[in-house]
């Protein structure tokens, strides 16, 4: 069965337009001489609910039919997915119930309550979220709307590439944080659509790295829940969607540490003027530390994914 493609990401764009919020692409000139490379960062930590996942959301959610939506959808998220569907449907006029951690950010919490949706908490390390998700999706008919590992959702995701591709058409390189792989297999879609000769680069947590492992090993790893303090990138393995893209598209998957995405959000604030999340930060600090290979001299493009952070906990990560 082929998978998703650039064509299923154009028909996502026209889908969200006037929806989803057209974010803007910023640059910075130390930014620049810092990685030695032309930076231009688009920003989806100023999207609709703070990141990127709600295009994927709202793709998925806008093409159920009237019956599916009076049924209702359920999700799993530690946060902006969560968020995401919260919102979609609440635009949309579906119920949403949405399966967390305990464990979550209060902010991402408050929010996803805030957009109308149901909250039902799980404990991360002993409890199964699929399958939570999968027991009340079976009780009330409704639809599984899952984080990643869907086409709908990974086409969505990858209108942000669309966009910056369409602002700044010749980039040598994408760079994307990778946690279940909805985003960069997306702009994996959309840029080798764009260009074939486009890199398009990972960007994990070193405490959680399931999918540069899948990718050398050449089958989807699992592995126990990351300790990193990006916890939209706590994933344990790629999804079956999201690998199959990867494989074929993906120039590889750079890793940082924890240090290095707090050194990138306090540079993003300093000098950007941008508030950004643990994981939004990941492409930034690949690119700061020389983590992704060929692109001295070039123009890469950078995917800041969400900017959804607790106020207290922004505050001691930067101090």
């Amino acid at each position: 069965m082929p998978g998703p493609n650039g064509a299923d990401v154009r028909a996502a764009a026209q889908r969200i337009a006037g929806v989803a919020h057209r974010t803007p692409v910023v640059t910075s000139t130390t930014l620049d001489r810092i990685c030695g490379a032309s930076v231009f960062v688009k920003c989806e930590n100023l999207q609709r609910m703070g990141a990127f996942k709600f295009r994927g959301a709202y793709n998925r959610l806008v093409q159920l039919n009237d019956e599916e939506r009076r049924r209702g959808v359920v999700a799993y998220s530690s946060g902006n997915h969560a968020q995401g569907v919260a919102l979609a449907a609440q635009l949309l006029g579906i119920p949403a119930t949405i399966v967390m951690p305990k464990d979550a950010p209060q902010a991402k919490l408050d929010a996803t309550r805030g957009y109308g949706a149901e909250v039902v908490l799980y404990e991360r390390s002993e409890e199964n979220r699929a399958v939570i998700a999968q027991g009340i999706a079976q009780k009330r008919g409704a639809t599984i709307v899952p984080p990643y590992d869907d086409e709908r959702i990974v086409a969505g995701a990858g209108t942000a590439a669309l966009e910056l591709l369409e602002e700044v058409p010749s980039l040598d390189a994408i760079v994307a944080p990778v946690g279940g792989g909805g985003l960069l297999s997306g702009t994996a879609l959309a840029a080798h659509d764009h260009d074939p000769k486009i890199e398009v680069w990972g960007v994990e947590p070193e405490a959680g790295d399931d999918v540069r492992q899948s990718l050398q090993r050449g089958e989807r790893v699992v592995i126990d829940v990351p300790q990193t303090i990006a916890d939209g990138l706590q994933t344990q393995s790629p999804g079956d969607v999201t690998f199959a893209v990867l494989r074929e598209h993906a120039a590889g998957i750079a890793t940082v540490s924890d240090r290095e995405l707090i050194e990138a959000m306090r540079f993003v604030f300093e000098r950007m003027k941008l508030v950004i999340e643990p994981s939004g930060a990941a492409a930034v600090a690949a690119l700061m530390n020389g983590k992704i290979p060929n692109v001295a001299g070039k123009r890469a493009g950078a995917i800041i994914s969400g900017g959804n952070v607790d106020r207290a906990r922004y505050a001691q990560l930067l101090a």
